[in-house]
């Protein structure tokens, strides 16, 4: 994925908003709150990139995102994914895609707009509401076993 790609497909998300920050990172939030990362290989911070492997001839493109528990724990262990510095380390479920190893263009565009997806159900109801993310009398609806098995099948390629 280039990063043009990146932005235009968070760009794409309902009521997504860019901004650069952190030495450089391209950040997509809804609601105020991160769904998304990108480092393109310009001077970042150490923290960001520290660890990350580049291979040869590859754009150094690393895209974060946040995740389901139990796709954090089947993902964090696939080459070319790792849990994501910073904020794994303080218990948050976010990987970073390091290279298409493991998980090529079409799948990261689902897990951005399922981080997406769970950022925006995490916000407050009237946020949701604010947004047109919810109806009146509704909300996103947050993870649940039920999502997280359904996400673990995917991941392994089954309806186990």
């Amino acid at each position: 994925m280039t990063l043009d790609g990146y932005n235009a497909y968070c760009r794409a998300l309902p009521h997504a908003s860019h901004v650069v920050q952190w030495g450089g990172a391209q950040v997509w939030k809804v609601g105020a709150k991160v769904f998304a990362i990108c480092w393109d290989g310009a001077p970042v911070a150490k923290w960001a990139t520290e660890g990350a492997e580049q291979e040869a001839g590859q754009p150094d493109l690393l895209v974060t995102f946040k995740c389901s528990p139990m796709s954090f724990d089947l993902l964090k262990e696939q080459p070319g994914l790792r849990p994501a510095p910073y904020l794994a380390s303080r218990g948050l479920k976010w990987i970073q895609r390091t290279s298409a190893e493991s998980m090529d263009d079409d799948a990261l565009r689902d897990y951005l707009a399922e981080s997406h997806r769970i950022v925006a159900a995490g916000l407050p109801k009237q946020t949701q509401l604010q947004l047109g993310l919810a109806r009146a009398g509704t909300a996103l609806k947050p993870l649940t076993k039920s999502t997280q098995s359904r996400d673990t099948r995917e991941i392994r390629g089954g309806n186990e």
